[in-house]
Formats: structure tokens, C-alpha cells, sequence
């Protein structure tokens, strides 16, 4: 398979998780779509050190997974404490985080 096939699916990533963000209510369905968001990046970082030889890009892209494992970590012990306080995990219900 050529890069070309890994940058499209990395495009199909990114769009899938664009749509998800805009469309999606429930606070779990938004965290998965910035995964996938920052999955696509990490994506074209890979593609791209393959395509210039850089190594820099691999190193970016390692840091763009550490960068989405915390993410995931502090964006569901959020959730946790919404839906123990509000009772919900809607985000457009959700008004306990309003100063």
C-alpha cells in the first residue's frame, strides 16, 4: 500500500472525528471523537517522517499518544464527577461546571 491510502484514511479520521464533535450530545461519544482527532494527527505525523526521512515527526507522534492517553484519563474522571453531581452526561445539561 502506498502513503497515499494512510493519509486519506487519516482524512476519513480526522472528518469522522469533526463530525462526531459537532453532532454529538453525550460528554463519552465527544471524548471518543477527540480521540480519533488526535489519532488522525498522529496518523500524518507518521505518514509524513516516512515520506521526509524525519525521525523528528515519530517523536511528535509519540508524544501525540502520551498526549491522548491524559486526555482520555482527566476528560473521564470529569465525566465521573458530572454524572455524580448532575447526574447526567449530556454536555448541553450539564451547568454544574459554570462557575
Amino acid at each position: 500500500m502506498t502513503l497515499r491510502w494512510f493519509l486519506l484514511v487519516s482524512h476519513a479520521l480526522f472528518c469522522l472525528g469533526v463530525f462526531g464533535m459537532l453532532t454529538r450530545r453525550n460528554a463519552i461519544a465527544m471524548l471518543l471523537s477527540i480521540e480519533l482527532l488526535l489519532n488522525a494527527a498522529g496518523l500524518n505525523f507518521v505518514c509524513f517522517s516516512r515520506i521526509f526521512s524525519n525521525a523528528q515527526a515519530q517523536t511528535i507522534a509519540f508524544f501525540v499518544i502520551a498526549l491522548a492517553a491524559c486526555e482520555a484519563v482527566v476528560g473521564l474522571a470529569i465525566i465521573l464527577s458530572l454524572s455524580r453531581h448532575a447526574k447526567t452526561v449530556f454536555a448541553d445539561e450539564a451547568k454544574l461546571l459554570s462557575g
